[in-house]
Formats: C-alpha cells, structure tokens, sequence
C-alpha cells in the first residue's frame, strides 16, 4: 500500500521520521503539531571530536532535534572529517546551513538553501545559487528554500561582515515582517531570522510575533540564545525552531537548560 508524505506523518510516531525528511517536512509536521524544535548549530572550524561526542550523547538523551552544519569560514577537508564523525554518531538530521557556495557535502540529509533577502547583496540572493545549482542536483541534497533575515544583534557579526550587508534594524519589527512576507510571496519555504553567531543581544519578542503574524511558514531563530530564558520568548513568541552554536561551544552543559524549556512548554 502506498501513502501520501501527509499520510506518513500521521501514521508515524513521531514527527521527525526515518529516514530523515527534508528539514521542511520536519518543521512543518512539527508545527501543525504544536511541537517546538532546538537545532545545535556545529561550526566545523570550531568544533573537535570530543565536542562533538558531548552533543551525540544529548541527541541520544533526545535533547536535540536537528544539527546545522556550517560557518562564515569553513575548511573543506575538516568539515568532511568532522561530518562523517557526527554522521555516525547520531540518528538526527544533519542540515547544511552554508556560509558560501563551497560548503556543500553529500554527507548531509539537507541543505538550508539561504536567500539573503534582508541584505541587498546581489551574490547571495541568487547569484551564488546559480553557480552551484548543477552541483547541489549532482549531489542529490534535499533542499529547502530558505528566506534570511539578518537582524542587528548589537554588534557586527562575522555574518554582516563577509555578506557587506546591513542588518535589519533591531527596533523595526515592521521592516522584518515585510521581508519576511516578500519572502513568503516569492515562494519560500521557511524563514530564518539570525541575530548571526555571537550576538550581544538575542532577536526581539516584538520582531518574532511580527513576523510571524504575516508569514504562514516555519520560522527558525537564532543567534545571541545564551540561556533558557532566551529560548522561551523566542518559542513563546512564534518561532517554530530555535538555533544554538556559540553559546554551546563555550558551555555545553547549556543544553540541560534549554531542554528544560521544551519539556516545560508552558504558553507555546
């Protein structure tokens, strides 16, 4: 007998199947579940075999939903190592989240196909994405096209600085939510709003809830998530997945606080 992807999801025990489904499939079964996802975000130039073990060891715990892969500056032969490591440790999606065109790996179950729509840079709009649309079809990777919005987090980031854009500003919740329904409208498929890796402050409530007041789609959130009580506005707010990296590699115990919050939903 053969079912629908919709039929699937019903039938599953769980909303993140297996094998692994587009991240887009995962999101959107998770939402019109009520669930709230964490994804870890593993920088390949900053991680090592042992962090790596620590983070396998909390997916198995089921602390961690999904792992993005990526970062501004990555070297290619130790992100392959480093991929393949995790691969085998865990059973969660692996999802590219590429700084640049060159961070591709067939290692992956996916990849974040980013638009930096926030940023009038023409390159990472749609001119990378030419460049490697025959070499992501070659590789068979699972793509969900994915609208970026770049927030001010209080201080520049390496994110702002290699893409030579300017930030939304952090009090114009209106700029970010007309983005975002630009986004929608032009057919993307989930919207991703970053505050980029070491933010001073984490995205604002009020700019969350605007955005997700004008988009029906996915909306992950990330950058300057340093505790739970960050994590919580983001989720109670309106975002569909949370995004951690930074905060991790400096103390991975944050994890256990985070997952507090997931088991405690409260008011999601």
């Amino acid at each position: 007998m053969n079912f629908t992807q919709s039929e699937i999801r019903i039938l599953s025990p769980s909303y993140i199947l297996s094998p692994h489904p587009m991240i887009h499939n995962t999101l959107s079964a998770a939402r019109e579940r009520g669930h709230k996802l964490l994804a870890v975000l593993v920088d390949p130039d900053k991680t090592s075999r042992e962090n790596i073990s620590t983070l396998a060891a909390y997916a198995k715990q089921g602390k961690i939903d999904v792992f993005l892969w990526g970062g501004s500056l990555v070297n290619e032969p130790r992100a392959d190592h480093y991929l393949s490591i995790l691969k085998a440790s865990i059973d969660k999606p692996v999802v590219l989240f590429p700084g640049n065109m060159y961070q591709l790996n067939d290692q992956a179950d996916g990849l974040l196909l980013l638009s930096l729509l926030s940023g009038r840079n023409p390159d990472l709009l749609i001119g990378q994405h030419v460049l490697v649309a025959g070499k992501i079809k070659q590789l068979g990777l699972a793509t969900t096209a994915t609208g970026y919005l770049l927030i001010d987090g209080g201080r520049p980031t390496s994110v702002s600085y290699m893409s030579n854009t300017t930030p939304i500003p952090a009090d114009k919740p209106a700029l970010a939510s007309c983005t975002a329904l630009a986004g929608q409208q032009l057919g993307m498929q989930a919207i991703y709003m970053d505050a980029g890796s070491g933010a001073l402050n984490p995205i604002s409530p009020a700019m969350i809830t605007a955005v997700r007041n004008e988009v029906d789609l996915p909306i992950i959130v990330g950058g300057g998530i340093r505790n739970g009580l960050a994590a919580r506005k983001a989720l109670e707010a309106g975002a569909d997945m949370i995004v951690v990296g930074n905060a991790l590699e400096k103390d991975p115990e944050l994890l256990v606080e985070l997952a507090e919050v997931f088991e405690r939903p409260a008011t999601f």
